[in-house]
């Protein structure tokens, strides 16, 4: 079957994704991974992304659909996928629509208190990149990773003020398409407040896995 999660930054998607993968056998396809791997290739397209995310603005709607189709043309995903931070707009979706057919939607409702909490007390190493979180993972040492010893700190667009700005575009360009989906009876609304297995287990009961 092929997946599309929805939800806002800090729903946990990209987690979710990762773990169900296998229980679905469905490829995670997150569009991080498909500019890193665009940007790594440096071919005409990858230069493109790079200049972009270089400048700090967000890729256009036509180089991330011209991305995503190509991705979705290889083997691996041929049947099934979990597709993880597109479409990001209706017309992405309308664009998906056109190359590929979605079987459900997966909707990760969280409210923004819980979403500032997650995002501004995340901490990111800055040597080998692993998260830590103030209240939920602290590393024994404040300011340091357990993992390697590298300076961990908090990203700018993780702090409170940045996050509140994230939500607003959220709300504006991507929460709609909950009710695009919605309307096309694709859509599952599962609650992302609690902890990820427990998240999973409901998962399992709503898709009888």
């Amino acid at each position: 079957m092929k997946f599309v999660f929805l939800g806002p930054p800090g729903a946990g998607k990209g987690t979710l994704a990762v773990r169900m993968t296998e229980l679905l056998n469905a490829p995670h396809v997150s569009t991080g991974n498909i500019f890193r791997e665009a940007i790594a290739a440096a071919n005409p397209l990858g230069l493109k992304v790079k200049a972009i995310i270089d400048a700090g603005k967000l890729v256009d709607d036509g180089t991330t659909i011209q991305l995503v189709r190509e991705r979705l043309t290889q083997s691996d995903v041929k049947d099934s996928y979990i597709l993880d931070g597109f479409p990001r707009t209706i017309a992405q979706a309308e664009a998906l629509a056109g190359f590929s057919n979605i079987d459900r939607v997966i909707n990760f409702d969280a409210p923004d208190d819980v979403v500032i909490e997650r995002l501004s007390g995340r901490l990111v190493c800055r040597k080998c990149g692993f998260n830590w979180h103030k209240t939920f993972n602290p590393p024994e040492k404040s300011g340091v990773c357990d993992k390697c010893g590298g300076e961990i700190y908090t990203r700018e667009d993780d702090k409170a003020e940045a996050v509140k700005k994230r939500l607003d575009v959220y709300r504006e360009q991507t929460a709609p398409l909950i009710e695009y989906y919605r309307k096309k009876d694709l859509m599952i609304d599962i609650d992302a407040r609690p902890d990820v297995d427990s998240i999973v287990e409901n998962l399992k009961k709503l898709l009888r896995l």
